[in-house]
This record gives C-alpha cells, structure tokens and sequence, in this order.
C-alpha cells in the first residue's frame, strides 16, 4: 500500500459529441462557467444559450475520433471544434489558444462547477426570459 500524499489527483471527465464518434477527457478544474446569450453561441448550438465552462487548453484532450473533427475558424488561432459526423459543438479554444470553452451539454460526467452568470445578456434570443437568479452581463468584461 501506498503511502498518502495527502493531495488527491485530479477527477477526469468524459464528454463526446451526440454520435460518439469524437470523445474527448477533460480535468474536473474548470475555472469559470457561464451561460453565453451572444448570437454566434446561439446559432452555434441552436439554443437560447450556451452553458460552457473554461479550462487551461492542457487540461483537455482527445481521446477518440481525431478523424472525425470539424474544425470552424482559424486552427492556430480562435476555433470551434465540432464532429463532423453529427455536428455536435464540443469546445471552442479562445484566449490566444491558451484556453478551452467546454460546451457543458457534452460532458457525460458531472463536473463540479455550475455556470455562475449570464452573459452577452444584451443580445439575448428575445423569446427567451432568464428565470434564474444568476447575475446578468450585457456583455462580457
């Protein structure tokens, strides 16, 4: 038996897109969680809003269907990463590359943050009423 450490590793999460074909681990250590209301984020999922968590790029990582991706924007720069088979947003790299935007509705597991504000609330779909009583950002800062 190994001696404790006291410091418990990491928790890892699964997530895959709606067809199984792209699969991807990700670190239970987001940063930050919030639901985006901006048009791109709408029309990129077809929903009211997109509910993603933000994550060091170095904490996620493709563990299946690297064919099977579909790349939208510029790959070594801001890009949205989708399957190509089913069309499934699975994250977006932001911030100079050097983050992950984890669409949150294609994680298997659980993770331990919940979305902590609303933002580009000032563009939101106009049939679509917030009822939660999360903060609101008419953009994001």
């Amino acid at each position: 038996m190994k001696p404790s450490t006291g410091i418990q590793a990491s928790t890892l999460l699964a997530g895959k897109c709606l067809c199984g074909a792209v699969r991807y681990a990700v670190k239970d250590e987001f940063a930050y969680a919030l639901n985006c209301h901006c048009s791109n984020c709408r029309r990129a999922t077809g929903s009211a809003f997109k509910p993603f968590a933000g994550i060091e790029r170095h904490k996620l990582r493709l563990t299946h269907g690297e064919d099977a991706l579909l790349i939208h924007g510029d790959p070594h720069a801001a890009h949205d990463v989708h399957c190509k088979r089913c069309g499934s947003l699975m994250y977006s790299i932001v911030r100079e590359g050097a983050y992950a935007h984890v669409t949150m509705g294609t994680l298997v597991d659980s993770p331990a943050i919940r979305p902590t504000a609303h933002i580009f609330v000032g563009s939101k779909a106009p049939w679509y009423t917030i009822t939660d009583s999360l903060p609101q950002h008419d953009e994001f800062d």
